[in-house]
C-alpha cells in the first residue's frame, strides 16, 4: 500500500553514527500525549546511505515499517556475516531480539526514504499474551521478521499514522482500540508461544532512549555513572547491567561511542577546528581526543574530515 510523501531532506553531507539521533536523517514527528500510552510512534526521513550502526535490545517488540521509497537493508550479528533484504513501501521489520546487532541500507530511486518505528507497551503486551494463550508475557517472545508484507499490519500501522498526524494529537479511544489490535496481530501472528524462556532482560525503550538523551546532552562533561542511573530511577548496578545487555557495551563505553559519533558529525557537517570539536565533546587535550577518535573510527580526525 502507498504510504504518505513527505519533503525530501537534501543534506551535503552525512554522518554515520548511532540509535535514532545519529541514524543519519530527520526525526519527521514523535508520538505525544495521552493517546499514546500503550505504543510509542516515530517517523523517520532516513539519509540515503547509512553507514553501519548498533541497535540495541529494548525490552519492547519493535515494529519498522517502510512508509516511502525502496532500499537494500543489510543485517548481522555482532561480527557475524551481512544478510540483505530489498524492502519498499509496505514493507515491515519486526524484533524483540534478544542480543544487538548492526544495520545498514542504501535507498534507491527517486522517492525519499521514510520509515516509521513503533514500540509496543510491555503492559500492553503482556495483557494480550495472557488473555489470548493464558501464559505470562514473559515467557512469550516474537519472531524475527526481516522485509516481510503483511496487509492486516499496514493498515493499522496507516491508521496510527493518521491519528499521529492529526491537529489534536489523535483520539485516545482510536489510539488505544488500534494499539490493541496491532498487539493482537503481533501475538496471533507471530508470537513463539512454546518457548519458556524468560524475554532477555533490557531496559524498557523509554528508559534506554531516556538515558542515551541524558549522554548526549552531556558529552562535554566527564561521564557520570551514578548521575545516569538516577536520571532514570535505578541503581547504577542495575542500570549498568541491564544496559549492557541492551546496547552490547557498558554505559561509559558506549558514552565514548557516542562522543566519536558527534565530533564525526561535526568534522563532516563543519568547519569548527579540530581542537574545538575536541573540547565540545570533552576532550581538553588534543592528542587524547585524536588518540580515542583514531581507536573508534579508524583514522585520525583530520583524515577523517578530508575523507
Amino acid at each position: 500500500m502507498s504510504g504518505p510523501q513527505f519533503p525530501k531532506a537534501k543534506p551535503e553531507r552525512t554522518s554515520p553514527g548511532g540509535l535514532e539521533k545519529y541514524i543519519s536523517g530527520t526525526t519527521l514527528i514523535s508520538s505525544d500525549g495521552p493517546a499514546w500510552k500503550d505504543v510509542f510512534v516515530q517517523v523517520f526521513s532516513r539519509n540515503r546511505v547509512q553507514q553501519p550502526f548498533l541497535v540495541p535490545t529494548v525490552a519492547e517488540p519493535l515494529i519498522v515499517w517502510i512508509m516511502s521509497g525502496s532500499a537494500t537493508v543489510e543485517e548481522r550479528e555482532l561480527g557475524g556475516e551481512w544478510t540483505a533484504n530489498r524492502v519498499c513501501v509496505g514493507d515491515f521489520f519486526l524484533t524483540r531480539s534478544p542480543a544487538p546487532y548492526e544495520m545498514r541500507w542504501q535507498a534507491d530511486g527517486d522517492r525519499p526514504f521514510q520509515v516509521m518505528h513503533l514500540y509496543v507497551s510491555i503492559p500492553l503486551f503482556e495483557k494480550i499474551v495472557r488473555e489470548l494463550l493464558g501464559k505470562v508475557g514473559g515467557n512469550v517472545t516474537l519472531k524475527d521478521v526481516s522485509g516481510a508484507r503483511d496487509t492486516a499490519l499496514s493498515h493499522i500501522l496507516s491508521l496510527l499514522y493518521g491519528e499521529l498526524a492529526a491537529e489534536n494529537g489523535g483520539s485516545v479511544l482510536f489510539v488505544e482500540g488500534l494499539a490493541q489490535s496491532l498487539a493482537v496481530h503481533l501475538v496471533r501472528h507471530y508470537a513463539i508461544k512454546d518457548t519458556e524462556a524468560r524475554a532477555p532482560n533490557a531496559l524498557p525503550g523509554s528508559k534506554l532512549r531516556r538515558a542515551i538523551a541524558f549522554m548526549v546532552a552531556r558529552l562535554d562533561q566527564p561521564f557520570d555513572l551514578n548521575s545516569l542511573a538516577h536520571e532514570v530511577g535505578m541503581s547504577p548496578f542495575h542500570f549498568s547491567r541491564l544496559f549492557k545487555k541492551s546496547t552490547g557495551m557498558a554505559p561509559s563505553r558506549y558514552f565514548i561511542r557516542q562522543r566519536v559519533a558527534k565530533a564525526q558529525q561535526l568534522l563532516q557537517e563543519t568547519d569548527t577546528s579540530i581542537i574545538e570539536i575536541g573540547m565540545t565533546v570533552g576532550y581538553s587535550s588534543p592528542s587524547h581526543f585524536a588518540q580515542v577518535f583514531r581507536r573508534e573510527a579508524g583514522l585520525s580526525p583530520t583524515d577523517y574530515r578530508r575523507g
